[in-house]
Parts: C-alpha cells; sequence; structure tokens
C-alpha cells in the first residue's frame, strides 16, 4: 500500500473522512516489512493466533468506532464518553478477530487522536505541529490517569510488576515517545530513501522500539527480553538505520531473533501506527 496523502483535503476535519485516515494508518503499519516479531502479510511474527488477515478484518471492523469518535471530538464528548465508544470498538474488534486481542492498543491510543482531531480539525487547513498531542494532554490527562484499570488486564499486570507507565502514561502527557521519536524517525526515514515510504515506517518502528518501555515486550518476554529487543533496535539505528545498503537484510535479521524469543513489541506498532496518523495530519503552519 502506499504512503498516505502528503497534502489535506478539505475535508480533513470530516469524521468519515478522519475514520478513513486512522484505518488506513492501521493498514498501512500491517503492510510494513519487516517488523521484528510483529504480524505482516510476510508471516505472523511471533504470533500463533493471528495473521494478517486477523489484523485486516480487525482495521475494517474499527472504521464506524473511528466516525463515531471523531464526532464526540467534536461535540467536546469528556473522556467518560470516548471510553464507552472504545469499549463498543473493542466489541466489534473481538467480533471481527474471533475474540483476539489485534488492535486494543490502538484503540486507546490512535482512538484519543481521531478525536482529538475532530475537536480540532477545520475545513482546508492542516493541523499544527503538536497540536493532537497538546489537545490530548491538557484535555483528558487527569481522567485517562484516574481512569479505571482493568487489573487482569496483560498490560495493567505488566505496568505494576515493572513500574512503568505504559500507554495511559504516554497518552496523559500528549505522545511524547511518538512526537520526539516516531515522527523524526519516519521522516528521516523518508530523507534517506526517498521514495520508499515502507523503509521509513521501517526506521520509525525500530526507533520506537529502541525507545519505548513497552507492556507487550515485558509481558511476553520479561525485563530482559525487553532490554534485549531495545538494545538490538537501537544498534540498527545507531548503525546508519535504514540509509544502509543492507537495512533490509539486517531488520529481516533482527526479526527473526525476536520471532526465536517471541518477542512482539506491540506497544511500539500502536505507536507507528498512531505516528502515521499525526504525520498525515499535522504539518507546519
Amino acid at each position: 500500500m502506499s504512503a498516505l496523502p502528503a497534502h489535506p483535503e478539505p475535508a480533513l476535519c470530516d469524521p468519515a473522512a478522519l475514520a478513513r485516515f486512522a484505518v488506513e494508518s492501521l493498514r498501512l503499519e500491517l503492510d510494513t516489512y519487516p517488523k521484528p516479531g510483529l504480524v505482516s502479510p510476510v508471516d505472523s511474527g511471533s504470533h500463533t493466533d493471528m495473521d494478517a488477515a486477523t489484523f485486516a478484518a480487525s482495521a475494517a471492523a474499527l472504521e464506524p468506532h473511528f466516525a463515531a469518535l471523531a464526532q464526540a471530538g467534536a461535540r467536546g464528548v469528556g473522556m467518560e464518553g470516548l471510553r464507552r465508544i472504545g469499549l463498543d470498538a473493542e466489541a466489534a474488534m473481538r467480533r471481527a478477530t474471533g475474540g483476539v486481542n489485534t488492535h486494543r492498543g490502538a484503540i486507546f491510543g490512535l482512538g484519543l487522536l481521531v478525536a482529538a482531531a475532530g475537536a480540532l480539525g477545520t475545513p482546508g487547513h492542516p493541523l499544527t505541529p503538536e497540536a493532537l498531542g497538546a489537545h490530548v494532554r491538557t484535555r483528558h490527562a487527569r481522567a485517562i490517569l484516574d481512569g479505571p484499570v482493568l487489573l487482569h488486564a496483560p498490560g495493567a499486570r505488566v505496568r505494576r510488576r515493572y513500574g512503568v507507565g505504559g500507554a495511559p502514561a504516554e497518552a496523559a502527557a500528549g505522545f511524547p515517545t511518538l512526537y520526539r521519536v516516531g515522527l523524526p524517525a519516519l521522516r528521516r526515514g523518508r530523507r534517506v530513501r526517498p521514495g520508499d515510504d515502507e523503509a521509513a515506517r521501517v526506521e520509525a518502528c525500530l526507533a520506537l522500539i529502541a525507545a519505548l518501555d513497552d507492556t507487550n515486550l515485558l509481558h511476553r518476554g520479561g525485563e530482559a527480553g525487553a532490554r534485549f529487543a531495545r538494545a538490538e533496535a537501537a544498534a540498527f539505528i545507531e548503525a546508519g538505520g535504514v540509509a544502509r545498503g543492507d537495512w533490509k537484510t539486517r531488520a529481516e535479521a533482527l526479526h527473526r531473533a525476536f520471532v526465536a524469543r517471541r518477542l512482539s513489541p506491540g506497544g511500539a506498532a500502536d505507536l507507528l501506527a498512531m505516528t502515521l496518523f499525526v504525520d498525515r495530519l499535522e504539518r507546519p503552519a
């Protein structure tokens, strides 16, 4: 699949358009290969219960719920109302996947960004840099951090055990890892590999893995697995990333190493999709 369009259409703030952009971002994340340990059309990575078709079905099922989130954002709905829409989206995801959790993290993070875009979008005008993250931080941070915790959910257990903030802390802070790591890496990848947006997405994905306290990695691999993943991803970036002629061979080797250890950086995958969405909407004034 090609990259998302570089310039906004007049219907930028239309809820249906925002929902379409969100789903396209999820599909671009899925289509990216190699992503260490993650599902793509090439293989299922470290997973035995899902494949590319599972993710595609899930993304399609989420589109009307993203539209509802955009509409809610435009109406100024608070976190409690957004959370109810998110729960409906999760139920739709599980119906589409036979109960498999493909996009729960993306429903939360990307859903907040879609709602922010609904609140801020103006026809024919791109959003300025960091507008979406700033809106989530100023409008919803307290409600995100004070919200209900699903005590037996893997992410919540990992956050308690290892003392990491995870997705709620990232969202409440306005998605700093997205803005400080994901977007710069995506745009760096485009500069060094012009015309190859998949390479740019790989660059962003590896940079995010290197920077993020990913609760999915901690859940599957413990502290040792998470350290390995971050160190290997950082080494890939520090050695030149996708600017190197052998970048794909190196990324494929890293993918195999993650699969051998059953590591899956799902938090980085969610942030990659979110990075693509923000990149699509936010442009310098």
